[in-house]
């Protein structure tokens, strides 16, 4: 398989640390490339042949290159020309917000703002670009992660296999059957037609997780939680102090997952 213009890092070049598998069968690893430390992302050896598997992986790769801004993970590079096949992007030590929350619990409004901010300015970026506006489809906060400065940067865009329903449409190549995420919009939870408002669903529940210290309707598992928010309508309520939101932030969350935004 050959990409146009694709910035190679040999394979002998890196020196993958087996990292944690997070989703489906493709590993992902931490290298080294000319000292630094990178994040790597192959493609598993079943999908070498797979037609589908090889269209998906050059369409991720061709949105990871020409995406770029402070608050998205930088793509770094690619190996197309050997296999395995290597997505490299920049790797961020400290982590990813879902890990953050789990240790601090609720953030400080001030930060939770801050936070909401870097958020919004990279799905603002991936929802401007041109010709097609990208859109995330799994945001969530293990999709988010935290640099040396304690920035937050979007990850994951491009990953979902997704088709082209209409002028501003897409959908899912492959209905999901587990839905494990409560990030979920309902559009997607039924395979339906969705655009952009998807990202903004799960911003709104991302950022009422800051505020209020756990996941909508926590402890409930999150695929329990994710039937009721886009089967039932249900949407969790506001338990933390009035004070505790900072003027405009509860009525934003509450248009960001309105079924109508």
């Amino acid at each position: 398989m050959t990409v146009s213009n694709p910035k190679e890092v040999p394979e002998y070049e890196l020196n993958p640390l087996e990292l944690e598998f997070r989703r489906g069968e493709e590993g992902y690893y931490v290298a080294k490339w000319y000292g630094s430390k990178v994040f790597v992302k192959i493609l598993d050896k079943d999908s070498f042949s797979d037609g589908d598997s090889i269209d998906a992986f050059k369409h991720e790769l061709t949105l990871l290159e020409k995406a770029r801004h402070p608050n998205l993970v930088q793509f770094v590079g690619a190996v197309t020309q050997n296999v395995p096949l290597m997505i490299v992007s920049e790797y961020h030590q400290k982590g990813d917000l879902a890990s953050y929350l789990e240790t601090k619990g609720r953030v400080q409004s001030y930060k939770a703002i801050r936070f909401a901010l870097d958020i919004a300015r990279g799905l603002n970026y991936l929802h401007e670009c041109k010709p097609e506006p990208i859109i995330h489809g799994d945001l969530s906060p293990k999709n988010i992660v935290r640099d040396d400065e304690g920035k937050l940067k979007v990850a994951g865009f491009g990953s979902l296999d997704l088709t082209k329903v209409s002028q501003d449409k897409l959908q899912m190549v492959q209905p999901v059957s587990n839905f494990d995420s409560v990030y979920i919009a309902p559009e997607m939870y039924r395979n339906e037609a969705f655009d952009r408002s998807v990202d903004t669903f799960a911003f709104g529940l991302i950022l009422y997780e800051m505020i209020e210290g756990s996941p909508a309707f926590h402890p409930k598992p999150q695929e329990e939680a994710a039937k009721m928010i886009c089967s039932e309508g249900l949407r969790p309520l506001f338990k933390n102090k009035p004070k505790s939101y900072p003027e405009g932030v509860k009525e934003l969350i509450q248009e960001c997952w309105d079924p109508t935004p």
